[in-house]
């Protein structure tokens, strides 16, 4: 396999393994974001959270990879109604607390966040679902 492509799967592993213990960390946070016409917000951050790390480390195991990077491309496009939430009413998001972090969330950095969403999308599709070109072995 070709190094991009291993740190490709790096990159979503890590994405989704540290975001997936974040939706039993920072619960709170999570919770929210959600929208408010999607019910049980809480028991849905620890629903998506424990696809996430079921995804994560789906993607580690060779037959399992296509599978679990189709799941994590679902689950992105499943979660992006929060992202978009939080793009179009930013100033109920001005102020967030993730742990013991303050942030300050612009509608700009909003906005960067649904731009590295798409980049996300991409690399999950490249890097688990697209198959592999294996050299040509010389005869």
């Amino acid at each position: 396999m070709p190094l991009q492509k291993k740190l490709g799967i790096a990159f979503v592993f890590s994405w989704f393994f540290f975001g997936g213990i974040g939706h039993f960390t920072a619960t709170t946070f999570f919770t929210s974001i959600v929208p408010p016409y999607i019910p049980y917000p809480e028991e849905v951050v620890y629903i998506s959270g424990v696809f996430e790390l079921l995804g994560a480390a789906g993607i580690l195991i060779k037959p399992l990879r296509w599978l679990a990077g189709t799941g994590l491309f679902l689950l992105t496009l499943a979660v992006s109604p929060a992202n978009i939430n939080m793009f179009l009413h930013p100033e109920q998001f001005s102020e967030v607390h993730i742990g013991p972090i303050d942030a300050h969330l612009t509608q700009t950095g909003l906005g960067v966040r649904l731009i590295v969403q798409i980049f996300l999308l991409a690399v999950i599709v490249w890097s688990t679902m697209l198959p592999v070109k294996e050299a040509k072995a010389a005869a």
